[in-house]
């Protein structure tokens, strides 16, 4: 059996988990850090936890198909309830952290959760605020120490209490042999552009058809003892697929960052060989090390630059050079590249970028730098990869061909139409939305874009954004503020101007 047919084969994700944590008992799977060292989570461990918090859920009434919310930053405990709320026969509903009381009570009550799990004792007092005026939630599971248990509302349940199981029984492995693939695993409320977040139903298949593309890109990087530095919040599904499901069905593992802020120290720790992000950090990583060349001055920041120009060279003319630009170019690659490859630990195959457009003047910039960059495209509804760049055949204005398993055509409209198992089983509770937006097998993404003649998409705009002056003139403003933010001065912008005869900028300085 070849390694992408596992994903094909295995029915559902629990069926996944419960496999690779026999085959990997005793190795390290997942990673936190305390008291400043890095402590593991082996299969083993996880596993048990996995099985004693589903009989915990299924003992206090979580039901097949029942929605249980996760609120919590990214941690071993993440990774451990979600894989227990479906070993229960429920469905992951997951929160973010900055997440409102008001926010808590539409996902609350619009899911109709019956339970939730929350990390630290300040979200577990504001998620218990908000389900008092939820009456379907009956209880809370609390992952630190601390949380107060008053009268009314939900009670609280210690993790330690939780996680040790309550009737003996062990749900797990039923419900490995019973979910099916087309089968919802998670509904994931999406922020939208206007009105209260969407519930998009997400099913097993789903993910696993996204993690096998995603194998059938990285295994010409060299797949094996991966290494992954989890920041981005498991509440999205762009981290929940691609930095959670993808290295359990690889058997990596996953180190999640102590913050923000700690990214780049936590990366040249732990050495990872993949790392997931959104463009912000990569924009942050072309000004910081724009803004280091200029404080050094003198040779290192002509260093800086010339192998910036050099690298660009190579990308825009195929990866050839002139013989003394190509002897500079190599000399360059041991003296400035791989000084800013140690910075992520030295191993890294591949930096991907999602969740938003990338510009490709700073992707080329880290390019030329020698980081791997692929810019992916895709959305919640799409579980959520649709296509992805690869590094052997760059076309960093693009967001690369589709992914193994993914249909895309363009509409006569422009609107780019996907279809695949990788589409979400609909909106929650919304029928009507679900029909406009799938219609015929295909998923209107909303987004205008084109293929070209290599099957590379390139997204111009979203649908609704497009500006028409009072020209007639098709304007989209995503490209006007991309080339804006390039400035060093300018943080963040926004273009308006639709039937109007000039646009307007707000800048951010």
């Amino acid at each position: 059996m070849t390694e992408v047919q596992r994903y094909r084969d295995w029915p559902n994700l629990v069926a996944m988990f419960v496999e690779q944590a026999k085959s990997y008992a005793d190795k390290p799977l997942l990673w936190a850090k305390k008291d400043g060292a890095w402590r593991p989570w082996v299969w083993r461990d996880v596993d048990r936890a996995v099985r004693g918090l589903a009989d915990t859920l299924r003992h206090r009434g979580v039901g097949i198909g029942d929605r249980v919310v996760i609120v919590s930053e990214n941690r071993p405990e993440w990774a451990i309830s979600d894989l227990a709320v479906m070993g229960a026969g429920g469905i992951t509903t997951p929160a973010y952290v900055t997440n409102t009381v008001d926010d808590h009570v539409h996902i609350l009550s619009d899911s109709g959760a019956v339970a939730v799990i929350a990390s630290t004792p300040r979200l577990v007092a504001r998620v218990r605020e908000a389900a008092q005026r939820v009456p379907s939630v009956r209880f809370v599971v609390a992952m630190d120490e601390g949380s107060a248990d008053p009268d009314g509302g939900p009670i609280v349940i210690p993790w330690a209490d939780a996680v040790a199981g309550e009737s003996g029984e062990d749900p797990v492995d039923g419900r490995a042999e019973a979910l099916k693939r087309d089968d919802v695993c998670c509904i994931i409320y999406t922020s939208g552009t206007g009105g209260l977040p969407k519930g998009v139903m997400l099913t097993h298949g789903g993910l696993l058809s996204n993690c096998a593309a995603a194998h059938v890109l990285l295994e010409r990087l060299g797949l094996g003892d991966d290494v992954l530095l989890s920041f981005l919040p498991l509440s999205h599904s762009y981290e929940h697929t691609v930095g959670q499901f993808f290295p359990m069905a690889e058997a990596a593992e996953v180190y999640y960052a102590e913050g923000v802020d700690t990214i780049l120290s936590n990366a040249a720790e732990v050495r990872p060989t993949i790392m997931t992000a959104v463009p912000r950090l990569y924009q942050v990583m072309h000004d910081r090390i724009l803004r280091e060349a200029e404080r050094q001055g003198g040779l290192a920041e002509r260093m800086i630059k010339m192998t910036a120009r050099l690298g660009r060279k190579r990308y825009d003319q195929g990866g050839r050079l002139g013989f003394f630009e190509g002897v500079a170019d190599r000399v360059l690659d041991r003296l400035v590249r791989n000084k800013i490859r140690a910075k992520f630990g030295g191993r890294l195959k591949a930096l991907v970028s999602g969740g938003a457009p990338l510009n490709p003047e700073i992707g080329l910039f880290l390019h030329s730098l020698g980081l791997t960059l692929c810019q992916g495209y895709g959305q919640t509804e799409t579980s959520p990869a649709i296509s992805v760049n690869v590094p052997w055949k760059l076309k960093m204005h693009t967001v690369g061909p589709p992914l193994q398993g993914v249909e895309v055509r363009i509409a006569e409209d422009g609107e780019i139409l996907v279809r695949g198992e990788l589409v979400m089983k609909g909106y929650w509770n919304d029928p009507e939305g679900t029909a406009r937006t799938i219609r015929d097998g295909w998923l209107h993404t909303g987004d205008v874009g084109n293929l070209d003649e290599d099957g590379y998409l390139t997204i111009t705009d979203r649908k609704k954004d497009i500006i028409v002056n009072a020209g007639g003139d098709n304007i989209s403003p995503q490209r006007v503020e991309g080339m804006l933010a390039l400035q060093p001065e300018i943080g963040q912008c926004l273009v308006v101007g639709d039937r109007r005869p000039h646009l307007v900028g707000l800048i951010v300085p």
